[in-house]
């Protein structure tokens, strides 16, 4: 048995454990330790453990003690917090109050508002998951109450979460980053156009909706003067002050991401101490939660970083580089290819779980086919970004159906949802199609 064989029975073995529901972060590293195990004792020519149990550790301990202490990774926690403390501030929501107002008087204008509301908290936090939690108990319940469309209510919210993924600060572009060792500061900038084209047209969604459909979303009735709009506006500025810190200061060479991040953190308490928003005790609590979903990161990251060790151990990598190549597949076939991997996964697999058990094979294929990295970043994220709303399990449909309860079934979201899943491949095609669309801002800094 070769490094190769062992290296195809490890994947196996790890969507094996996945599919039993055992956690990706101890399915990547127990599978990569007992296969690297396996390697060095067929290297060996002895399965005696003494042999092979010394560079087994000494793979496993140095490449997880180099991950946990990458600069580059000290930014999640710090984008985590930021999150929590904005939340807590009032500040992420104050976006959507804003969009509200502003959006009232537009046919399906809260539904409209929802997705710009996730896309401005998607700028401050950089979570999907917990920008359709967040926004979900704000926009949904009002939107049923109002009389929108169920389907609409809920479809809306799960999709425009998705977009966490993609405009910055994106926890998952931190680590792509981190894996390919690929510029992230030039990963945030190629966010920001796709970002704003995936809203865009979300919100088109929703407008042909209401159109076709004028029942799905009742009209406003209330009145909304000059000075309510002017009034909102201005209370959003600290949602846009953070977001120009971010993206400002990293275009303009004036922050790294790991800075930005620590500097919008400090503004984000001293606004929410500053306005009354923010307490001592909601301050601990975030921190909390942001200790708890940054161990959860952390584990996954380090079994991730061993078992990519263990993949190039192997020498699967070049194996099927070898095997592409001697196949001649042209460049369209091998991104359509690899568009159905990742949307196949994306229904069964959480975004973290799938990104970091492909990638040590995916890159050294597109790196042979010349691809640029930054642009498959934005390509892969946006993948991952679809296969948060792609049933049977996409993990935002779940949070927005546990946030609505029994008042809109799983089913009734996951009908809503496939409008929104179209315009996502249309814009996934565009980006694809146009590099440029993703390159124009990193490349011009």
């Amino acid at each position: 048995m070769d490094g190769t064989l062992i290296g195809i029975i490890a994947f196996g073995a790890v969507i094996g454990l996945l599919a039993i529901r055992v956690p990706i972060a101890f399915a990547l590293a127990g599978v990569a330790t007992v296969g690297t195990f396996a390697v060095f004792a067929l290297r060996t020519g002895t399965f005696t453990p003494e042999r092979a149990l010394k560079p087994t550790t000494s793979l496993v301990f140095s490449n997880s003690f180099d991950l946990i202490h990458s600069y580059d990774l000290s930014m999640i926690p710090l984008f985590i917090a930021l999150g929590h403390i904005a939340y807590r501030a009032e500040i992420t929501t104050k976006i959507y109050h804003a969009a509200r107002v502003w959006l009232a008087r537009v046919p399906g204008g809260v539904a409209m508002a929802s997705v710009v509301g996730c896309g401005g908290f998607s700028a401050i936090t950089g979570s999907s998951i917990a920008c359709a939690s967040t926004m979900g108990r704000i926009c949904s319940p009002e939107m049923l109450r109002m009389g929108y469309d169920k389907r609409l209510a809920t479809a809306s919210v799960a999709a425009g979460g998705t977009l966490g993924s993609l405009i910055p600060p994106s926890v998952l572009f931190i680590i792509y980053g981190i894996f390919t060792e690929t510029s992230i500061s030039a990963l945030f900038l190629a966010g920001i156009l796709p970002g704003i084209i995936s809203l865009l047209g979300f919100v088109l969604v929703i407008f042909f909706w209401v159109h076709r459909d004028p029942a799905a979303a009742p009209a406003f009735e209330g009145q909304i003067s000059l000075g309510d709009r002017g009034r909102a506006a201005l209370e959003a500025w600290p949602a846009i002050a953070l977001f120009v810190i971010i993206v400002g200061g990293i275009y303009g060479g004036f922050f790294t991401p790991t800075e930005a991040a620590a500097i919008c953190v400090s503004a984000a308490v001293a606004i929410g101490f500053v306005q009354g928003k923010l307490d001592f005790r909601g301050l601990v609590e975030s921190l909390r939660e942001t200790c708890i979903q940054t161990a959860s990161i952390f584990l996954i990251a380090a079994g991730a970083k061993i078992f990519v060790a263990f993949v190039a151990l192997t020498g699967v990598a070049p194996a099927i580089v070898s095997f592409v190549t001697e196949a001649q597949l042209s460049a369209i076939l091998l991104l359509a290819a690899i568009a159905v991997i990742y949307l196949l996964l994306g229904m069964f697999l959480d975004p973290i779980g799938i990104m970091v058990l492909t990638l040590p094979l995916m890159i050294p294929l597109v790196e042979t086919y010349g691809f640029d990295l930054i642009w498959f970043g934005v390509v892969v994220i946006k993948l991952l970004e679809i296969g948060l709303i792609t049933p049977p399990v996409g993990l935002n449909v779940f949070v927005i159906a546990n946030v609505v309860g029994k008042e809109v079934p799983i089913d009734r979201i996951f009908s809503g949802i496939l409008r929104f899943l179209v315009i996502d491949v249309i814009v996934l095609i565009v980006i694809m199609a146009f590099p440029i669309i993703s390159l124009l801002i990193p490349y011009s800094m």
